[in-house]
């Protein structure tokens, strides 16, 4: 029997996705949590095979729960469920320790397949994700860049970024008309866009 907890904080889906399983013969979920700060305690005391963890969990995030489990409790291994099909965000998720990433949008059969497949030491990763994060590109961004190109993210204006990074107002904007043409960008906003949807902002 594989043991499953399941870590999902809309509770339809959770419910859902545990009704699912339990037609499962071979599969059990034995703890459900809907907040991140529970996944790492609830695993330690029920000690399961398989996490299933979503990404966007509030508390500590999906990414950051992965990468507890794998310290705190090695045998245990983690399939990501979630909705975000970008290449960058696969990238973090393996980087963090998953051992699969599966969009919420596949097929229901395949879940327990992936649970299956990463119970037996296997990877289970959507294969046409798998396949945009191998074409993916390393940043192009400089650190400095980078840093600056996330605060703006935040929200920050040029003005505020250059105070907090110890910079000139207009070195900060040389550096996001330079990110700007780096990533073929129309303005700063969709540089922002392409940066995250690269997995590029951490």
């Amino acid at each position: 029997m594989i043991r499953v907890l399941l870590a999902e904080d809309m509770h339809m889906v959770r419910g859902a996705l545990v009704a699912l399983l339990g037609m499962e013969r071979d599969i059990a979920v034995v703890a459900e949590v809907e907040h991140g700060d529970a996944v790492l305690p609830q695993a330690l005391a029920h000690r399961p095979d398989i996490a299933v963890v979503d990404l966007d969990l509030p508390g500590t995030d999906g990414l950051t729960a992965t990468a507890e489990l794998r310290r705190r409790l090695p045998d245990c291994r983690v399939l990501i469920l979630t909705g975000h099909g970008r290449p960058g965000t696969l990238r973090r998720a393996m980087d963090a320790g998953a051992s699969g990433y599966l969009l919420k949008d596949a097929p229901p059969a395949e879940l327990a397949r992936a649970i299956r497949t990463v119970a037996a030491g296997g990877r289970a990763v959507d294969p046409q994700l798998a396949a945009a994060a191998r074409r993916a590109v390393d940043c192009p961004l400089t650190p400095r860049e980078a840093e600056v190109l996330r605060l703006a993210a935040e929200g920050a204006e040029p003005a505020e970024i250059a105070a907090r990074l110890f910079l000139s107002a207009g070195t900060v904007r040389n550096y996001l008309t330079t990110v700007v043409t780096k990533l073929g960008a129309r303005n700063r906003v969709d540089a922002v866009r392409l940066a995250q949807e690269a997995g590029w902002l951490v």
